[in-house]
């Protein structure tokens, strides 16, 4: 049972992911913002999963991505 929960949340970051791709790629400059703030949520959710597996590496690697994506959306609200 608590797999079936690790990974639901997992594919919900996923979703949020592949949402946040479908957005950012578009042409519509007024809807960034929204990609980037989706991106923020998965990667806060995949920085929690690499932890949790202590998987440093991936952690890592989204934690980066986590702090560019914050910064992208102030930037976009600031436009």
């Amino acid at each position: 049972m608590d797999s079936f929960y690790k990974n639901k949340y997992r594919w919900l970051g996923f979703t949020f992911a592949i949402t946040s791709v479908l957005i950012l790629s578009s042409a519509d400059v007024t809807t960034q913002w929204i990609g980037w703030t989706l991106s923020v949520i998965a990667c806060i959710m995949w920085v929690y999963f690499g932890y949790k597996d202590k998987d440093w590496p991936r952690a890592l690697m989204e934690f980066m991505y986590l702090i560019l994506s914050i910064r992208a959306v102030y930037n976009w609200l600031l436009v």
